[in-house]
């Protein structure tokens, strides 16, 4: 059977430019899937607000920015809360590009956890796809969600099982997963390093009770990371003695994971649905085993006993009582699992796969549009 690459438009997170580290592991996900599908040959248009920048290995890439005022995040919205879209705001201008540019592409992948393209996929001829980035954060987001997937199942990707159950959706979830590029991590059989703790320090993140654990073991906790919410950060330093908290900043990939590797054990907090855990991929590619809380995507990634352990969701205790047994677990074996399941070609087969799906049902889900 030929071959024929695709044309592909991918459109970023409004909430900040690419390598900023606002976009959080949407970020990390856009540049592995980058990656994996200029591996299988297909032709790549990223849209990104104004200053975004792509890491190395993504020269082919036609990098458009788009100038406007950064779109809110959902993750700091009242449930019930309205869509916004700020005066200016960069969302629409990188949809009307997005539609312009998807006039002659097989296909428009959209990253953004945003009510307007969703919105827009029913009512336009170009094929627009949804990577969802997160649960069911908010009501009309998961309603919309629901209603436009009715009709057009296709065009929707979740990474886990458990964050597409947010959806309450008609139809079976196309699950896909993740990937990384795991040329950017080094396997550290080191076991005797600190604890450590990774993500944006924001409260839903449930830094607090990491540092818990840190002060129970009299141990330290290294926390990387872009502060979002100081007030928060300064609370939890706050509640745990000097010197327990060692603010590392947020790093590139390569820097974390050569930091990271150095640790004996990922604690990992949600306080809500993680829609999958990349910091938890990111660590076992490093040979470092997590304790987590057995919530939302991570429950999926983890191999309790064999490559961390899972514990009931705010039980600190417990979480203590298993960063004390993490000299159990293999580190290779931590790695392993990435290489069979999370690797950046696994992901982007998976990717490929789905749009390819999706453009052989296209002409039945927008057959009123286009006659």
């Amino acid at each position: 059977m030929s071959f024929t690459p695709l044309k592909i438009i991918l459109v970023s997170t409004p909430v900040g430019c690419l390598g900023s580290g606002r976009g959080g592991g949407v970020e990390l996900t856009i540049s592995s899937l980058i990656k994996g599908l200029l591996s299988l040959g297909h032709s790549i248009t990223m849209l990104a607000p104004e200053g975004s920048v792509l890491p190395p290995g993504c020269e082919q890439v036609d990098l458009r920015q788009v100038s406007g005022v950064q779109q809110p995040s959902w993750q700091h919205r009242e449930y019930s809360g309205p869509a916004l879209i700020p005066l200016e705001g960069v969302l629409p201008r990188l949809w009307q590009q997005a539609l312009e540019l998807g006039a002659s592409a097989d296909a428009v992948v959209n990253f953004g956890y945003d009510w307007l393209p969703i919105w827009l996929t029913p009512r336009v001829k170009q094929r627009l796809f949804h990577l969802i980035s997160m649960g069911g954060v908010s009501r009309i987001m998961k309603e919309l969600i629901r209603d436009v997937a009715r009709s057009h199942n296709s065009r929707f990707a979740f990474h886990t099982k458990r964050q597409a159950s947010d959806f309450l959706l008609h139809h079976q979830p196309l699950i896909v997963g993740n990937g990384f590029d795991l040329s950017q991590y080094e396997l550290n059989l080191n076991s005797r390093g600190p604890l450590g703790w990774v993500g944006r320090i924001a409260p839903e993140k449930g830094l607090e009770d990491a540092a818990a654990v840190a002060t129970a073991l009299q141990d330290r906790l290294l926390v990387w990371g872009l502060i979002e919410d100081s007030a928060y950060a300064k609370r939890v330093e706050a509640s745990v003695p000097p010197g327990t908290i060692e603010w590392r900043g947020f790093h590139s990939t390569i820097d974390l994971q050569r930091e990271l590797g150095n640790c004996r054990a990922l604690i990992n907090t949600p306080k809500w649905n993680e829609a999958y855990g990349n910091v938890i991929v990111e660590a076992m590619a490093c040979g470092v085993p997590v304790v987590a809380y057995n919530r939302g995507g991570p429950g999926e990634l983890i191999n309790s006993g064999v490559t961390g352990w899972l514990v009931e969701p705010d039980d600190v205790e417990a979480l203590k009582l298993s960063v004390m047994k993490v000299n159990e677990i293999d580190r290779l074996a931590c790695r392993n699992w990435v290489e069979k399941y999370a690797s950046l070609d696994v992901f982007a087969k998976h990717v490929e796969d789905w749009i390819l799906h999706g453009l052989e049902v296209n002409y039945s889900e927008n057959s009123s549009l286009i006659s």
